[in-house]
């Protein structure tokens, strides 16, 4: 969520700061605004909507080759033109952009209006900039440091000066800030995708770290002014990776690409030697792995699902209990952390603040723990002991798609690796190996009758709820369908084991509510067409996702492709995916940026 750009250079600042402010648009936002440092001044221009209404609004005089800019998604304060970021101090020396929430804002806030400041918006961020001002030091570094000094809370923060109008201060605490190393010019941002034009290296700040960007170098130190080291690594990904070419939306873009993204996922880590997966970055060894007794998955919405998702295939290939749990929960609940247990760790940004923090628990009370992340160079990337790379590529939609998958994927290679150090057999080994190798072709075969699709979602987008069932494999890939449909088209959706709607849920059944059954050609198959039949006998319609024909029991079908049983459940969420872009587009929905959701969650 929120997003920060900052720029330092040779050549004008504010074509720079709108085009990184662009591709964070997927971050999720509500207003955004530009400062920039010009003949001993501050020139800021902020209002409440999208980038380019800020774009085509932008007065001729505000250019600059030192700038900040912002999109804000509201927390402290209404969207508004005045709540918008960049946020002044109260002669306009101080400009600041600010990811995160000041927790003690409240009565920071109380003590300088006692002071006599008057605040010109509701924000939180608007206390940081009153606080560096007042701060009696010539050097803008010490005065941030010693602002933060007095708050508490999450930031990741840049910081203009109108007297020093030749750098940007940057500081992080739980929320991600990064310096592109150009030529001849430095760039800052929230997000990666802000400085593949522009700089060739990063450099990832740390919790507690303050730095200096000018146009030739950087500096970083801690909040207690020591100086630390850091290290410039390459960007690895281009500019194009963040762009729709032909298609209408990224979320569309992104359910085509994974085909492509299941094959970097796997890329080097089939094992047919040794029936296994090839899984380095675990930073484990086989008699380290064997010591665990069980496995617990933490992480937050998608990823969530596609931790359950895993832990079924842990349990059915490698013979451990697993579970997942919400990081948020289980952050809360003072959690017992195990010394034979192993914590697995998912997020596609790598900085989800709930999962993050849960890292951060676990770590500081001894626990090995695991990340599955799609960034590298990401905050739980950097926390945990080892983990496994997506590879997937920049996933810009908020609503995810490629990554989900590519985390179940991600599980399936645990669970063998695991798997073949315990009771897996080579031949099980081998069968599994097979169908990975096979998923990329089945996944575009599961995705290739748009039409269908298209049609049957056309049909759901007139119901104003519906129910999504599934038994054991089945049930995450229910949850994560219900996920997708309600996150992008606004229809309510509710998941449940197909075992549960006898159990209360099965009194809402009417004409007017679609279910949407994952039915699997597996060993609970005659258990799935006896809910059905309970449904089917209440006139409820149902849409079956389903390997061969139900017959009567559905009025709509998509087929997929089998693969073997532990992997079905990702080829079987693929279409749902479809389903709900295409019911979304029906809607006429804000497609890759819904409402009053982030691509990113780092803050509570």
């Amino acid at each position: 969520m929120c997003g920060i750009v900052g720029y330092v250079g040779r050549q004008d600042a504010v074509p720079v700061l709108l085009e990184g402010l662009a591709r964070l648009e997927y971050r999720g936002y509500d207003s955004a605004g530009v400062a920039v440092a010009r003949n001993g001044s501050l020139r800021v221009h902020k209002q409440a909507g999208k980038v380019r209404d800020l774009a085509t609004s932008m007065p001729k005089r505000i250019a600059g080759s030192v700038g900040i800019a912002h999109t804000r998604w509201a927390t402290h304060g209404l969207p508004s033109d005045a709540n918008a970021h960049p946020q002044l101090d109260a002669s306009g020396r101080i400009a600041v952009v600010h990811n995160g929430m000041i927790e003690d804002a409240t009565m920071l806030r109380g003590r300088l209006e006692a002071d006599g400041i008057t605040f010109a918006s509701e924000t939180d961020t608007e206390v940081l900039a009153h606080l560096i001002a007042l701060e009696d030091v010539d050097d803008l570094e010490e005065a941030v440091r010693r602002a933060l000094r007095r708050v508490h809370g999450a930031y990741g923060l840049a910081v203009l000066d109108a007297r020093q109008p030749d750098r940007i201060v940057l500081a992080r605490n739980g929320s991600p800030v990064l310096i592109g190393v150009g030529e001849r010019q430095m760039l800052c941002a929230s997000d990666m995708a802000a400085l593949v034009r522009h700089a060739q290296q990063v450099v990832h700040l740390e919790d507690g770290e303050v730095a200096t960007v000018t146009a030739d170098s950087f500096s970083t130190s801690t909040l207690d002014a020591q100086p630390s080291v850091k290290t410039a690594t390459s960007i690895d990904v281009e500019a194009h990776d963040y762009e729709r070419g032909n298609y209408e939306h990224f979320m569309l873009k992104e359910i085509f690409e994974q085909p492509d993204a299941i094959g970097s996922t796997l890329r080097g880590r089939l094992d047919t030697r040794f029936a296994t997966a090839r899984l380095g970055g675990l930073n484990l060894t086989a008699r380290e792995l064997r010591a665990f007794r069980r496995v617990h998955i933490i992480a937050a919405g998608s990823a969530l699902y596609a931790g359950i998702v895993g832990a079924g295939m842990l349990e059915s290939l490698a013979r451990i209990p697993a579970s997942a749990e919400p990081a948020a929960e289980f952050r809360y609940r003072n959690p017992v952390i195990e010394p034979d247990t192993l914590y697995v760790a998912v997020s596609q940004s790598g900085e989800t603040a709930d999962t993050l923090a849960a890292v951060e628990e676990v770590s500081r009370k001894g626990g090995r723990v695991l990340g599955v992340v799609n960034v590298p160079g990401s905050s739980i990337s950097r926390a945990v002991d080892g983990g496994i790379y997506l590879h997937a590529g920049p996933e810009v939609s908020v609503t995810s798609t490629k990554a989900f998958t590519c985390m179940a994927v991600a599980f399936a290679l645990l669970a063998l690796h695991l798997g073949r150090l315990r009771d897996l057999g080579p031949a099980d080994g081998q069968r599994l190996i097979q169908a990975l190798g096979e998923l990329p072709a089945q996944a575009a075969e599961a995705i290739r009758d748009t039409a269908h699709i298209q049609r049957l979602a056309q049909w759901l987008s007139s119901a104003q709820s519906a129910f999504f069932i599934g038994r054991v494999r089945g049930y995450p890939v229910a949850l994560e369908g219900a996920q997708k449909l309600k996150e992008v088209s606004y229809i309510h959706a509710e998941a449940y084991p197909a075992a549960e709607l006898k159990h209360g849920p099965l009194a809402l059944v009417a004409p007017e509510l679609p279910t949407v059954a994952i039915v699997p050609d597996d060993e609970l198959f005659e258990k799935n067409l006896a809910s059905l039949e309970q449904i089917h006998s209440r006139r409820g319609p149902v849409l079956a996702v389903t390997h061969r024909s139900l017959g009567d029991l559905a009025d709509h079908e998509i087929l997929v492709p089998r693969s073997e049983p532990e992997l079905d459940p990702i080829l079987l969420g693929l279409p749902l995916q479809l389903l709900a872009y295409y019911a979304a587009v029906a809607l006429e929905r804000d497609i890759d940026q819904p409402r009053n959701l982030a691509k990113s969650v780092t803050v509570e």
